[in-house]
């Protein structure tokens, strides 16, 4: 099916599909800080496995670019041997966990866009890419009833838990808006439905995180306050090159070693 699209749409998919590989990438390796720090050992266990869920979607995102791009590259290429400017995550994902409302925080914005967002991708004309898609949204399903559990735990819970939630849903706010952006590259593949629209989930997810911010006794930060993007073009916080230095290090350091 692969070869059946010119090298424009080969080209634009081939970015476009790098791109969910490298956000699943970075929210996973977020996760998988947590783990032996988590406040309880079940939660230990919860935030490895969606950690785990978000690697594989990763793995088999790249697995898929790396057929695009025809150049025999495999996943680990992707994962451990570009710099930090080829990575073209979305800046909420490499944000650091400070503390559990953090992380928490950080995922449900995040999870709650995604199962929108899969569901439509789920439908693209690119089989492949609808596969994944499909598999993810089952695994997304219980990311964000994972998280909203916790958000509502903290937000309803002591002064102290609903203060640091909503320091960190403020904090964290600025970086929302990117997950609704298109680029140059996407209306070649809209135009073959390739892909989903991503503006138009923006009121979805709106309604769901004041629907659970209300619940959770948290305040919806101002729709229109000042956002920070750049993620997609390669631009990014200081924090991702810190992440990439640990995550990469040992792939770096042994690039043939076998185990």
């Amino acid at each position: 099916m692969i070869n059946k699209f010119d090298s424009k749409t080969r080209e634009a998919l081939f970015e476009y599909i790098l791109q969910l590989a490298d956000d699943n990438l970075i929210f996973g390796h977020r996760l998988s800080e947590w783990c032996g720090h988590a406040p309880i050992l079940e939660e230990d266990v919860a935030l490895a496995n969606i950690a785990l869920d978000c690697i594989g979607q990763a793995s088999a995102f790249y697995s898929l670019a790396a057929e695009l791009d025809g150049q025999g590259k495999n996943e680990d290429d992707f994962a451990f041997f570009r710099n930090e400017n080829q990575f073209k995550n979305l800046l909420l994902a490499e944000q650091p966990n400070i503390d559990f409302a953090y992380t928490i925080a950080r995922q449900f914005f995040y999870d709650a866009f995604a199962i929108y967002f899969y569901n439509e991708l789920s439908k693209s004309h690119f089989e492949p890419l609808a596969g994944i898609a499909t598999k993810a949204v089952k695994e997304i399903n219980y990311h964000l009833r994972h998280c909203k559990t916790w958000m509502l735990r903290l937000g309803d819970g002591t002064d102290e838990s609903n203060c640091r939630l909503q320091k960190a849903v403020d904090d964290l706010w600025m970086f929302t808006s990117e997950m609704f952006l298109n680029n140059y590259n996407d209306e070649i593949l809209l135009n073959q439905k390739l892909i989903p629209d991503a503006s138009p989930l923006f009121d979805e997810w709106f309604e769901l995180v004041s629907n659970t911010f209300s619940e959770a006794k948290i305040k919806v930060p101002d729709r229109n306050a000042y956002q920070i993007k750049g993620g997609r073009k390669g631009f990014h916080t200081e924090h991702l090159g810190h992440l990439l230095a640990e995550m990469q290090i040992v792939a770096r350091s042994f690039p043939k070693a076998k185990w």
